[in-house]
């Protein structure tokens, strides 16, 4: 092997190290997504997901386990149809060529319908807890279903629901208390998708 065959084999290993050096570094600057990248991705569908499974679960404990809403628990599902439809709005603006702007705003915005609805439904579970009490109106009489709704109108009395007596109580909790811990839970969810989703991919 001559001399200037070495120098070619010297040049074309010097080449290969320089390459292997350079694709690990590129690779490591590439950003890597996690599972809570993808969350906050998807966030508002998720959020739009959990107000309609929260409003049918309340639907389903009316028209199936036949406990009429009181004027706090339509309160509380008030606050999911108000969500629901940020959630949806969100989702449709991601299609958008305002995504960028629009994004953030309108998860913040889910946040503080969330809190909102936590704060009522830790209201109600208080009013039922006796820890203070409940708003007059609801004292006097609540909500009725639409059967009962008919009954009326057919001369029955029904009595209206009080929003301090829980009907209902699970692992020591009522559908108000534990819809306090799921909206708590979904207002934290929402701050925090706010704030780890990007203002714009290209800033990235």
């Amino acid at each position: 092997m001559t001399i200037e065959n070495v120098g070619e084999v010297e040049t074309k290993v010097t080449e290969i190290r320089a390459t292997t050096s350079v694709h690990p570094a590129s690779t490591a600057s590439a950003p890597v997504r996690g599972p809570l990248d993808l969350i906050a991705e998807q966030w508002p569908v998720l959020a739009f997901a959990a107000c309609a499974v929260m409003l049918g679960a309340a639907h389903a404990f009316e028209t199936f386990g036949k406990l009429a809403p009181c004027l706090l628990c339509l309160k509380q599902r008030e606050v999911y149809w108000v969500t629901g439809t940020v959630a949806l709005v969100a989702v449709a603006a991601s299609r958008t060529p305002w995504a960028d702007r629009a994004r953030r705003p309108l998860i913040l915005l889910l946040a503080i319908g969330f809190l909102f609805g936590a704060g009522v439904a830790t209201y109600h579970a208080g009013a039922e807890w006796k820890w203070w009490p409940g708003p007059a109106a609801c004292a006097a009489g609540g909500a009725a279903s639409a059967s009962d709704l008919v009954a009326m109108l057919k001369g029955a009395k029904i009595a209206a629901p009080s929003c301090d007596k829980a009907v209902w109580v699970f692992l020591g909790l009522s559908m108000a208390g534990w819809n306090a811990v799921i909206s708590l839970g979904l207002a934290i969810a929402s701050a925090f998708a706010a704030l780890r989703a990007p203002v714009s991919p290209r800033a990235a």
